[in-house]
């Protein structure tokens, strides 16, 4: 007979996460490291009393050591999320965070974070409450009612942007969604939001449990070996390019496969290219480093893209800043040879879709191309495009500009390059700067550069820079953050001060949103709405600028604050905020224009085919005159 024990749904969920392990090359790691948390008559006597019970009494597991998974509060339910995808990404996607709400806001809330998760392929755990399975009380606070049936909540709003979604209307239902759950989680081709949501009667609900379900469970992560048709047809279209270049993705880091293509590209000689998220694939010095690719790229890479005649993508789901709005590749005949693990992606572009793990498909190329290596005058011709670019780079960054002066972004980014550690992790979202951190900051480590632009959601740096430094305490966490991203979510600081978690937050005070004060000039809308400014006599807000005070905000949110309004006190408080033990906030005053070098790219967004006002007028002629670049790429592979 099947041993059991009795314990409330929400205690199963707690004991049975806090077994789950992930494998990968014979290392084991626990799934997940903990559980975020915001308590509402939702949660809290279900999912909350489960994890107060864990961390008053302890869990142990067979062999009596401690197994509990641990609790950590916040203050949003969108920034627990972002933590947590923070917390996945630094930890290459073998280990996640778990985040509970409560029914009505606090699981709508969810969404936007579980978006940014999904669209970025990394895995969380959501809990959301949930309303009566029962039915027994009637319309519960928070319940959203429908005419279409009494089966749906605001919870269903999270369907759409989760990679697994359930609900537990019963509690043996409950051990078959949680293995769905860790298979999902556990699943590098389709990482994103888990959902599991949890109605708040269920979670109180005892049930006899199978003692098996709580073992200690191991998920294996396999490494998928390239298919022989598909890597030989990879291996002659390499061997028959005259111009290749190789674009690194998010996967060759998730991977860990960067000494595999450090190898791969020493050995063939092929410059490599980096997108937003596979910067750090290559040292930024390293001989076949160019740099950035696509609209926020170098102008070294997008000139290779656009001679290229064969283009090797690794682990990139290649969206429009990297492709530079289908137009970086300019080359009629160019190929494209995608290797990735999800064949989704693999067939984009037309691409010879090679499905495999990035570091084991680069393995396999190295020894297959063995003794083939590109054409020294195309080689040595894109580490001089490279040297190039730096001497751009280092323009922007006036590292000896005038101290007394205020300072542009581009001499911040440049302060804050120089200054860090090359361990350092410098985390940015939203706004001018990760277009120009993408262009110009000199990476020097893998997982030193953690900058989130799949969903480029404002308000993610503080909360992603503390699951960066959860998943990474020994090295020192860089947020950089524009005052419009962080008057959109600062309230983390909170937590980071609570947990004795040291940040580094740069605070680039500009006074207005500079990306789209940017954009809004080319696309014949200029300054419109982008200024923190006050209505002005003729109803248009260009008055004076607003008295906005973000480091007295800060201050009051229990960080310590330094103030800097030049470029020489920036460089001071820097140095004083990398030295300190607690988490510090330097407030930088910054001139409105960002200065970096132009990436000689675009960025396709609409400009309106009509107006009265001639600058918009002229912004669509440029708009009409940029489109011709773009390419469809439909020529198959093998024509």
């Amino acid at each position: 007979m099947t041993e059991r024990i009795r314990l409330t749904v929400a205690q199963a969920v707690v004991k049975f996460l806090a077994r789950q392990y992930s494998e990968r090359d014979g290392v084991q790691h626990r799934l997940i490291e903990g559980c975020f948390g915001i308590f509402g008559h939702g949660n809290i006597a279900g999912i909350g009393q489960a994890l107060m019970q864990v961390e008053v009494e302890g869990d142990r597991g067979a062999d009596g050591s401690l197994e509990g998974l641990r609790y950590f509060q916040c203050r949003n339910e969108q920034a627990m999320v972002h933590t947590a995808v923070g917390f996945a990404r630094m930890r290459n996607r073998l280990q996640t965070l778990a985040c509970t709400t409560s029914v009505g806001p606090g699981a709508t809330n969810l969404v936007t974070g579980a978006a940014l998760a999904t669209i970025n392929r990394i895995p969380v755990l959501l809990l959301p409450g949930d309303v009566f399975a029962t039915r027994a009380g009637g319309t519960v606070l928070q319940q959203l009612e429908s005419p279409r049936g009494y089966d749906i909540s605001v919870n269903d709003a999270l369907r759409p942007v989760s990679v697994f979604f359930d609900r537990v209307w019963r509690p043996e239902q409950l051990p078959s969604v949680l293995l769905g759950a860790m298979s999902a989680l556990t699943d590098p081709v389709s990482a994103g939001a888990v959902t599991i949501a949890l109605p708040q009667d269920v979670q109180a609900e005892a049930y006899d449990w199978p003692v098996e379900l709580f073992d200690h469970r191991v998920w294996h992560i396999a490494r998928p070996l390239p298919e022989a048709g598909a890597l030989a047809q990879a291996v002659a279209a390499i061997r028959a390019s005259t111009r290749p270049l190789i674009v690194a993705g998010g996967g060759v880091a998730y991977s860990a496969a960067t000494e595999a293509l450090r190898a791969f590209a020493e050995a063939t000689g092929i410059p490599v290219a980096e997108t937003q998220a596979g910067k750090g694939s290559l040292a930024w010095d390293h001989r076949q480093a160019v740099g950035a690719i696509g609209a926020t790229g170098t102008t070294a890479a997008n000139k290779l893209a656009a001679r290229a005649d064969l283009v090797i993508g690794i682990g990139t789901r290649w969206s429009d800043f990297t492709t530079a709005s289908m137009s970086a590749f300019a080359d009629p005949a160019v190929r494209f040879v995608n290797i990735n693990v999800a064949d989704f992606d693999g067939h984009k572009l037309s691409g010879l879709s090679v499905v495999a793990d990035a570091r084991e498909a680069l393995q396999a190329l190295t020894t297959q191309l063995a003794g083939w290596r590109a054409e020294p005058g195309y080689t040595g011709g894109a580490s001089d495009l490279a040297t190039d670019w730096d001497v751009e780079v280092a323009v922007a960054y006036d590292v000896g500009g005038d101290p007394d002066a205020v300072p542009r972004q581009s001499q911040v980014i440049g302060a804050v390059n120089e200054l860090s550690g090359p361990r350092d992790v410098v985390v940015c979202a939203a706004g001018s700067m990760p277009g120009d951190l993408h262009k110009m900051w000199r990476t020097r480590d893998p997982k030193g550069y953690q900058v989130e632009y799949g969903y480029s959601c404002m308000g993610y740096e503080i909360a992603g820079g503390l699951g960066v430094k959860m998943a990474a305490p020994d090295r020192e966490v860089i947020v950089m953050v524009g005052d419009g991203s962080y008057l959109m979510m600062a309230q983390e600081l909170v937590s980071a001060v609570q947990e004795g978690i040291k940040l580094v937050v740069v605070i680039v005070q500009n006074h207005g949103f500079a990306s789209i004060d940017g954009l809004s000039e080319s696309v014949g809308a200029p300054q419109f709405g982008t200024q923190s400014r006050y209505r002005g006599p003729g109803g248009r807000l260009d008055g004076d600028l607003l008295p906005v005070d973000l480091a007295a905000n800060a201050a009051s949110l229990g960080a310590q604050v330094l103030r800097a309004d030049t470029l020489g006190s920036f460089r001071q408080c820097l140095a004083e905020a990398l030295a300190a033990t607690r988490t510090t906030v330097v407030h930088v005053e910054c001139e409105l224009a960002t200065s970096s070098p132009s990436s000689r790219s675009w960025w396709d967004v609409p400009v309106a085919q009509v107006s009265s006002q001639p600058v918009t007028r002229a912004a669509r002629s440029a708009y009409e005159h940029a489109k011709t670049r773009q390419r469809a790429h439909l020529r198959p592979f093998d024509a």
